[in-house]
């Protein structure tokens, strides 16, 4: 906002002679003197207003003070009467100020700032020296107050730069001591690094050893073999020389040579004790295979599900299957999902395996076979709650297995030679129980039996 400059009016001239301020109105004292302004401006009425004052009238001080500021101080300064009225208003509001201002006397207590804006209202003599050293006042105060604010920021600004410098040194305080600490633990972690490294060392040393020693042992056991091997060749060669003087005593006997006969016995006796020394030598134990049993042939009585003869019977005949299970310690797997789903795909799962297993309890307890159903667990929602009937053993693959696998599972723990047999029409499950020595057969086969249960 423009800051008012004092004129000299007809008017100043009579109340205040000829007295005009040099410079703008101090800023402090221009709030003030807007302020009252604005205090007085509610006591006088609209034809009392100068014109461009006069919209104003209805508004509360504050926001005549706001609003109208600049307005207000160019009609004080321009309008005689408007001062002269507003002084009058003055007066009755602040008499004790007033009287003393026209009186010459300023009071001492009195806020500069307040006597300086009665001052350029009243425009008593030397008003203009009561402005200038209020707002010099002012300046002082203000320049007083911003150098104890800056004291203060400065004080403040040391603190922190104390502050600042202290937890600085805490912090590399913290720091070395971390330091230290990790320098410590480094040092710790070399000595273990190269402790392992002299144990790795020492390791391989003895990996060393030991294969130089293995190399000692198995040279030696070679050295040994060899020497028995030439031992075994000049016994043999002296086993030759007294079967052929045993031979030769034999003759000198039919002829009756008794001294020959002697010397032959001596030499057959030499040559009995040597062989036993050799057999005691050697420690052989006592034969005990003989050649009859190394040649393949099928026993008496030890039959195999390959072995039966299809008589003329068709691979769904339920005949079949009882020729099967007749056989001694026989073991029926049935992949479980695929014989329902073959028989009886509309009903749900739960039923297809409640009616399965009942079946297969009948089937059981007359044959005597061991039975195990599998199922695939991967199609379950949840656990399955169920207690498997007398005589058959129920399984669920595990996740991430499949009844296919389980199944050849189940068909590779069987020794070989029991008769097994795997109930399936998968023919990827029927080839792998094969390779493995089970029997596959249909699943259609098993219901058809089932169905005279």
């Amino acid at each position: 906002m423009d800051q008012p400059t004092s004129g000299a009016g007809p008017a100043d001239e009579a109340d205040g002679g000829a007295e005009v301020l040099g410079r703008p109105l101090p800023e402090g004292v221009r709030r003030r003197v807007v302020a009252l302004v604005s205090d007085a401006f509610g006591g006088l009425t609209v034809a009392e207003l100068p014109a461009q004052l006069r919209q104003y009238a209805r508004f509360t001080p504050t926001r005549r003070a706001k609003f109208a500021g600049n307005a207000m101080a160019a009609a004080l300064e321009s309008d005689a009467v408007f001062r002269q009225r507003i002084g009058e208003r003055l007066g009755q509001s602040q008499p004790e100020l007033t009287g003393a201002l026209e009186a010459g006397s300023p009071p001492a207590a009195a806020d500069p700032l307040d006597v300086a804006a009665a001052a350029y209202v009243l425009r008593p003599v030397g008003w203009v020296k009561l402005v200038e050293s209020a707002g010099e006042e002012v300046q002082r105060a203000d320049a007083e107050r911003a150098d104890e604010e800056t004291r203060r920021e400065l004080e403040h600004l040391r603190e922190e730069l104390e502050r600042a410098r202290a937890h600085t040194r805490a912090e590399t305080e913290r720091l070395r001591t971390e330091l230290d600490a990790a320098r410590k633990e480094t040092e710790s972690l070399h000595r273990k690094l190269r402790s392992a490294l002299s144990e790795v060392k020492r390791g391989e040393a003895a990996l060393r050893r030991g294969a130089a020693e293995a190399e000692a042992v198995r040279a030696e056991s070679a050295a040994q073999l060899s020497a028995a091997e030439s031992e075994s060749r000049r016994l043999k060669g002296r086993l030759g020389e007294a079967e052929a003087a045993l031979e030769a005593s034999r003759r000198a006997a039919r002829e009756g040579r008794s001294v020959e006969d002697m010397r032959l016995r001596l030499l057959l006796d030499t040559v009995l004790d040597a062989a036993s020394g050799l057999r005691r030598e050697l420690a052989l134990p006592p034969a005990t295979t003989h050649p009859a049993d190394t040649v393949d042939a099928v026993e008496p009585g030890r039959m195999s599900p390959k072995d039966i003869a299809a008589r003329a019977l068709s691979e769904t005949d339920p005949a079949l299957l009882d020729q099967l299970l007749a056989l001694p310690q026989a073991h029926l797997i049935v992949d479980g999902y695929n014989v329902t789903k073959t028989g009886y795909p509309q009903m749900p799962l739960e039923k297809q395996r409640l009616r399965l297993l009942g079946g297969l309890s009948v089937l059981a307890a007359q044959t005597g076979a061991e039975m195990t159903c599998v199922f695939d667990g991967a199609e379950l929602a949840a656990p399955v709650l169920l207690a498997p009937p007398r005589g058959v053993r129920v399984l669920f693959s595990k996740a991430g297995v499949t009844a296919d696998e389980l199944i050849r599972q189940l068909a590779r723990a069987e020794p070989p030679g029991r008769p097994v047999v795997v109930v399936s029409t998968d023919r990827e499950v029927a080839d792998g129980v094969a390779k493995a020595g089970a029997r596959p057969v249909a699943s259609v086969l098993l219901l058809k039996r089932l169905s005279r249960v």
